[in-house]
């Protein structure tokens, strides 16, 4: 497992734009004054993961110089977001590192295949663009291989990722908390954390606790749902969003209250997002599998007594 970016052989790594061998030095600019390469960094940091939430060969390195970030007092000195933003993206790596019980495949399949999972990443940074379409398309699969083996690296590193980004839950920033709470919510959901998930629900709904408005409490709440939490005492919550997204979590499968709110939100999916006003929706609503939550179509997904019609849909069991 990768534990130092600068151990990182950047020039066997891409993204969505290419080769990665300058990825270190374009997230180094978002520590920089020169406005017009903060604004390249922060735009290439974003293409290292791919937009539907799998990861590239070069997210889990990134993700290394990311969590070393939040800590460097050059991030943002005037600009408390960006490390807002920083757990934003490490919120994003988990969703990616989440392989639930295919990890133990994926590694042998990924050590079977190594000698041709080399090759294939060779002829990929070695072609033009048109020739990595070609091998995205050559019918072996060593390209979606290859996105495995990306998703394992993050897997392998969120142990690593949850300890450094634990702390920011006691922010004196509520929306620093609510980020972290974020990516607290997808970095435990590896099987190493699972005997510490009473310790991080605690600590996830004291954040709740201290919530300072319907955003931060909503986007907790959906973090408190994904490692298992029990999020009916917002059940009755008077914003319709933080009720919508406590009825989310999984271990209320089967409750009536809480069907009853998703089933309110599945015959208006739009409703949901209103709800929060002016504001985005809960930060986790950008990634999978939430994206698509405010469709118009609709979509049947299972709950107890039968199905409930719409574009809402329960977390997935942790």
């Amino acid at each position: 497992m990768i534990d130092d970016p600068d151990g990182v052989e950047w020039s066997r790594l891409f993204h969505a734009m290419g080769p990665a061998g300058d990825t270190p030095q374009r997230l180094a600019a978002l520590l920089s004054d020169d406005t017009r390469a903060f604004v390249d960094g922060y735009s290439h940091l974003w293409s290292t993961l791919r937009r539907e939430g799998r990861a590239w060969p070069v997210t889990a390195p990134a993700a290394l110089i990311v969590v070393g970030l939040l800590d460097d007092p050059r991030l943002g000195p005037d600009d408390p977001s960006l490390r807002d933003a920083m757990l934003v993206y490490l919120y994003a790596v988990g969703v990616a590192a989440d392989l639930g019980d295919r990890y133990a495949e994926i590694r042998a399949l990924v050590e079977r295949r190594a000698p041709e999972l080399r090759s294939w990443t060779d002829d990929f940074l070695a072609a033009d663009a048109d020739g990595r379409v070609r091998l995205w398309q050559d019918g072996t699969d060593l390209g979606e291989l290859v996105l495995d083996q990306a998703a394992l690296a993050c897997f392998d590193l969120a142990p690593t990722l949850l300890r450094r980004t634990l702390p920011h839950l006691a922010s004196e920033r509520a929306r620093r908390r609510t980020c972290a709470a974020a990516a607290v919510g997808s970095l435990a959901r590896h099987p190493s954390a699972s005997t510490r998930l009473p310790f991080l629900l605690d600590r996830l709904t004291s954040v709740a606790g201290t919530a300072e408005s319907a955003y931060d409490l909503a986007t907790t709440l959906v973090a408190i749902g994904h490692l298992g939490g029990d999020t009916r005492p917002w059940l009755t919550h008077p914003h319709a969003g933080v009720r919508g997204c406590a009825a989310l979590a999984h271990v209320l499968s089967g409750d009536d209250t809480a069907d009853r709110v998703l089933l309110d939100f599945a015959r208006s999916p739009r409703d949901f997002g209103a709800a929060f006003g002016d504001m985005v929706p809960p930060l986790q609503f950008q990634f999978p599998p939430y994206q698509d939550l405010f469709a118009s179509g609709p979509r049947r997904v299972g709950v107890a007594g039968g199905t409930v019609p719409g574009a809402v849909a329960r977390q997935p069991r942790p």
